[in-house]
């Protein structure tokens, strides 16, 4: 079994990491659920673990989930995907890469303090890490491929024509970057953020479209705007005050 570092008595994530991983058969691939603390956590060699699984070139995806998806904690949780081979001829080469998707705004509330993902959503994350590893990646936006040119532009896949498709390898869409959303990171720029594998850190932010309006005349329309609810705060003050005196001094 692969020790990289003996993990803290107190916290067993990377000792469950490590013992998974060992049992990964030579092209296996395994999924599973953390704490969000492993992307990030340096205390008692953990982050010495992690630089070593990153350095090994074993993860393969790394996705960030919203709060409230689980019925025994609130918090939020990542999954982790570690491939044993990046080059196994049953996907396309993927060596020195790593995919982050951040859904961390994905998801919707079915009560006050759970919250699910929608099908379209699930479809989403799956088809965008199963296009990443089928496909070689297209530009992202803003790279040589504007949003306008693919059907599904937004959800970090695109319609396009895959040299994989129909051989059971891919699945007729091809990956490229989504800023706010998902990203193909090289093993460069995770040692560039410390070996740090939160998604937020990579995918950067979504893009907002400009609404045109010059910034003079937007400054100008909020300022009156901020007046006006200034002049509301200050006639609501007055009939709190009123409603005060009314009722103590009965």
């Amino acid at each position: 079994m692969e020790i990289w570092c003996v993990p803290p008595a107190g916290n067993a994530n990377f000792a469950w990491v490590q013992h998974m991983i060992h049992h990964l058969a030579p092209h296996g691939i395994a999924g599973f659920v953390l704490a969000n603390g492993s992307m990030s956590s340096n205390t008692s060699g953990e982050g010495e673990i992690r630089k070593n699984i990153i350095e090994a070139d074993l993860v393969d995806c790394m996705i960030a989930l919203p709060g409230q998806l689980f019925y025994t904690t609130p918090i939020p949780a990542c999954l982790w995907f570690i491939s044993r081979s990046k080059k196994n001829n049953k996907f396309r080469d993927r060596r020195g890469q790593t995919l982050f998707i951040d859904a961390r705004k994905m998801g919707y509330l079915i009560d006050r303090t759970h919250r699910e993902f929608s099908d379209d959503e699930i479809t989403r994350i799956t088809q965008t890490y199963h296009a990443w590893r089928s496909a070689s990646p297209l530009p992202s936006v803003g790279e040589g491929i504007s949003k306008s040119s693919s059907p599904l532009a937004g959800d970090g896949i695109s319609k396009f024509p895959s040299p994989l498709a129909g051989e059971g390898k891919g699945e007729g869409v091809v990956y490229r970057d989504i800023p706010g959303f998902c990203k193909s990171a090289s093993i460069e720029e995770i040692r560039a953020h410390g070996y740090v594998l939160t998604p937020g850190r990579y995918v950067g932010a979504e893009d907002v479209e400009d609404d045109d309006e010059p910034f003079d005349e937007k400054m100008k329309r909020l300022s009156v705007k901020l007046e006006e609810q200034f002049a509301e705060s200050t006639e609501l003050e007055k009939a709190i005050k009123a409603n005060r005196r009314y009722f103590f001094e009965k």
